[in-house]
């Protein structure tokens, strides 16, 4: 009977041991010797058709590994420490982070720049989208036939662990949510208020329409069918009820509408909500069903003025003063002005290095400015008509995602580059102000009156700002009321008793807020 030499049993022990493991890599306090020695008694007793040098290659490789874990754990243990201690410093000064949840993982943050290009992708593929929309949640279609559900991604709060108060929680100035005006079937892209009686809400959305709404009631009044794509801008006539619409069929649409307002209803006693850190920020969700349509609605299908010149998804379009033209902005890098009566191009506005993302108009002036993924944007001149100026802007690092007038001398600019700045239309060489956030900044908006800037963001929070660039409020958000998504668009109606501010986002929804203005004045 053959008898087992010692170093045969010291192999079967070997790799008894290693088949009990699976394989797993464990951590060890044994010097790089016996890693070694280690090393080589596996390779013995192992039953493999690779080269044995290839084997202890690998095996080198996978201790090296496991090192860098083991320094990466280290690090991630201190660094919790460290935000512990900073959060026990801020709850001590009455500060804390907002939504910091120590168990997604301390390394959160570095994840915030990508988070922003992810949600530039999905807000790019949502306007550009042609396709039929889908009815239960949003879906992009973003690299290939794959489909992303916008409400699966953690996407929109991405920033809100960053401290994004700088000043303290002192404000008691009043902002109330009055209404919400729930009806579209995708994200809610832009909002405008008519200039004419009877005033109501105008919504663009993704689904392919557009909405208009009775801002007492929160009743929709008309939905437009007439696009092919998704709306991406909604904006009135000043003197007569006609609304412009752009779209990603690369179309402008002018359309004529007949609204009758509902008999208003007693408004609900809205317990006053400060506008600061005491409301729960939660990022609980609410159920994703399907959207409750206007079913009695009715609608209109064609519209009374087609424009067709550009080669691109119509992202944004403008009433001149007067109403007689129009001015619409494109993918395709260029910004053209129609006549309104014959339809015919009168210009096309051309120099941005890449895709426009905006277009405004000057309230009393024929004045333009267009913004861009270039970082810049461009005001054009209209005021001689033998001399079109053109003056370009470099304020920003990133896409200027909208820039628009005031009633004085002043355009604002924001930005995906987290900043806000203020421009004297006198003397643009350097901003006047500028405001700094912890989120990409999308269409803002600046009250007629008070110069108030509505700041809405990826994060689903909307800041107010006064012309200086102190911030003057932020509008409540919970679990209970706010937006669930990122909100899109802002737009001050002061003269409406009910509502003087309307905010809309990718939760599909537009909301009317009533803010004390004379209260948040008295706090600056």
């Amino acid at each position: 009977m053959p008898v087992e030499s010692g170093s045969s049993a010291a192999a079967r022990q070997a790799k008894q041991k290693r088949k009990s493991h699976s394989l797993s890599i464990r951590r060890t306090n044994s010097t790089e010797q016996d890693r070694s020695g280690l090393q080589r008694d596996m390779l013995e007793g192992q039953d493999s058709k690779l080269p044995l040098s290839l084997r202890s290659n690998l095996l080198d490789l996978f201790s090296q590994i496991e090192r860098e874990f083991e320094n990466l754990y280290i690090e991630n243990l201190e660094l919790r420490r460290e935000i512990e201690t900073l959060n026990d410093r801020l709850a001590a000064e009455g500060q804390t982070f907002e939504g910091a949840d120590l168990a997604k993982g301390a390394l959160k943050t570095k994840a915030s720049h990508s988070t922003s290009q992810l949600s530039q992708k999905l807000k790019t593929t949502y306007k550009a989208s042609t396709s039929k929309p889908r009815s239960n949640s949003c879906h992009a279609r973003v690299g290939g036939s794959r489909n992303f559900s916008v409400t699966s991604w953690e996407l929109w709060g991405g920033d809100s662990w960053i401290v994004s108060s700088f000043k303290a929680t002192t404000s008691r100035a009043v902002c109330q949510l009055v209404k919400e005006y729930v009806g579209h079937r995708d994200g809610i892209w832009d909002l405008s208020v008519t200039r004419t009686q009877p005033v109501v809400l105008g919504t663009a959305s993704a689904d392919h329409s557009a909405m208009l709404w009775s801002i007492e009631t929160g009743k929709c009044l008309l939905k437009y069918m007439g696009h092919q794509g998704s709306v991406n801008s909604i904006k009135f006539h000043p003197t007569e009820q006609m609304a412009l619409t752009a779209s990603g069929d690369q179309t402008a649409h002018i359309w004529r509408y007949m609204v009758q307002l509902p008999t208003p209803q007693p408004v609900a006693d809205i317990s006053q909500t400060p506008c600061e850190d005491d409301v729960d920020f939660s990022d609980k969700d609410e159920a994703d069903g399907e959207a409750e349509g206007p079913n009695d609605c009715p609608s209109i299908r064609v519209a009374t003025t087609t424009l067709r010149s550009h080669q691109g998804v119509v992202i944004a379009a403008d009433w001149l003063v007067g109403g007689k033209q129009v001015v619409t902005a494109s993918w395709d890098r260029a910004a053209n002005l129609y006549d309104v009566e014959t339809s015919e191009l009168v210009h096309s506005l051309t120099g941005h290095d890449q895709e426009l993302t905006h277009c405004c108009t000057h309230p009393t002036q024929r004045l333009v400015v267009t913004s861009s993924r270039d970082t810049t944007f461009r005001l054009w001149d209209f005021r001689d008509p033998s001399i079109h100026s053109v003056n370009v802007f470099q304020g920003h690092t990133d896409t200027v995602t909208s820039a628009v007038f005031t009633v004085g001398d002043n355009v604002v600019s924001g930005s995906d580059d987290r900043t806000v700045k203020v421009w004297d239309l006198k003397n643009m060489r350097s901003p006047i102000a500028t405001i700094r956030t912890d989120s990409a900044v999308n269409r803002i908006s600046v009250s007629v009156n008070q110069k108030i800037i509505a700041l809405p963001h990826d994060n689903r929070q909307v800041r107010l700002f006064d012309m200086s660039g102190v911030r003057l409020a932020r509008l409540p958000r919970s679990n209970r009321q706010g937006h669930r998504r990122m909100v899109c668009c802002s737009a001050w109606c002061e003269d409406n008793t009910t509502c003087n501010l309307f905010t809309c986002g990718f939760d599909r929804q537009a909301i009317g807020w009533n803010i004390n203005i004379p209260a948040l004045l008295q706090e600056k």
